[in-house]
């Protein structure tokens, strides 16, 4: 079964995916995904089932634009500009999102999980994944990066940091 959730596009969006019907005690999880998670997909669905076990729920795979990436990604992936599309139809295609959700399918027990794919366009990308988690209930998010040096993190901003100082849930932080 799929449903769409239709919202503006600078609110959060999404395409539930239903691998089964699940049970309501089970832990929800965002996994955070950008345009370069791609190397990390494998890396990033072994932590959530390695995390969550059997107790795994709902899945939340998202992807935050900015507005920038956002009309690039709807370039590259070949999306009618004059029609353009929802913020989670544009995760849905892209190669980091498709990655870690074929993985996890693979990954988690399909009796009693779920996915779902988001999609939000802002320009303040780790506000978004703070609020997403908050909004969907997560117990935990889990973003991928890569290392930098602390130099690196002052000069170009950190959105792992910014979810990692400031969600309410656990973070775990998955780099190559």
């Amino acid at each position: 079964m799929t449903t769409n959730d239709h919202v503006s596009s600078d609110e959060l969006d999404g395409d539930r995916i239903r691998i089964a019907d699940g049970g309501s005690t089970g832990l929800t999880v965002l996994v955070a995904v950008s345009g370069t998670d791609a190397p990390r997909a494998e890396l990033l669905a072994e932590a959530v089932a390695d995390l969550a076990g059997p107790l795994l729920e709902r899945v939340y795979v998202a992807q935050v634009f900015t507005p920038e990436e956002f009309d690039a990604a709807v370039d590259r992936l070949n999306f009618d500009p004059d029609a353009p599309p929802e913020p989670a139809a544009v995760a849905r295609r892209s190669t980091a999102v498709r990655d870690i959700t074929e993985l996890l399918e693979d990954a988690v027990d399909a009796g009693t999980t779920s996915i779902d794919v988001r999609g939000a366009v802002t320009e303040d990308v780790g506000e978004a994944i703070v609020d997403l988690a908050a909004d969907v209930g997560a117990d935990r998010i889990l973003v991928g990066g890569r290392k930098r040096s602390p130099a690196g993190k002052a000069v170009f901003g950190s959105t792992a940091q910014h979810v990692l100082l400031n969600a309410e849930q656990p973070v775990t932080f998955v780099r190559d």
